[in-house]
């Protein structure tokens, strides 16, 4: 089955989205106070480490950062015909009583975020955990919403959406994928 790719965002188109979602963040935040920042592995933790980088060039502060990595809280764990590749969760610092803006790459079902927050439960109480994605795909299995949202694109469900990052995939750009 062959795939038709359609470029959604270009290098800049994400940069523009990323710069945008920091400047929303700390908005709602109303600066940097308690603010700590955690991406969803793989790529929602390099997004992560860009924003807070975006947001220590802003307010000249850097924030708490960490990733977390969702594979044993996952729903599908037991359906899956490979192998789970677990990686660390690294939260270096207590999230009690802090805003979490916990970034993903894409929002879809939302059971990915609903792992996440599973995840975040084990280290500590914050006072708010907001949602960042780079793209929200609509499609929702669960009562989840994203706070910030670098783009929006609706799909169909033969269609799905392929975040690349610099970092993991040597290029920065956002496909809408038809099969």
């Amino acid at each position: 089955m062959s795939e038709q790719l359609s470029e959604i965002l270009d290098e800049a188109g994400v940069g523009r989205a990323l710069i945008r979602m920091t400047h929303e963040v700390l908005e709602h935040n109303k600066g940097t106070e308690n603010l700590v920042v955690v991406g969803i592995k793989t790529r929602g933790e390099f997004l992560a480490k860009r924003l807070a980088a975006t947001i220590e060039k802003l307010e000249g502060v850097k924030v708490p950062l960490g990733s977390l990595d969702i594979t044993l809280h996952r729903d599908d764990l037991s359906k899956r015909a490979d192998v789970p590749n677990v990686q660390t969760t690294e939260i270096p610092f207590a999230i009690d009583d802090k805003t979490v803006v916990l970034i993903d790459d894409v929002l879809f079902s939302g059971r990915s975020t609903r792992a996440a927050l599973n995840e975040l439960n084990d280290f500590g109480r914050p006072s708010e955990i907001l949602l960042a994605v780079l793209v929200d795909r609509g499609h929702r299995e669960l009562p989840i919403r994203a706070d910030f949202v670098g783009k929006n694109i609706p799909t169909r469900k033969n269609e799905s959406i392929r975040v690349h990052v610099k970092e993991v995939d040597e290029e920065d750009s956002v496909l809408l994928v038809k099969k």
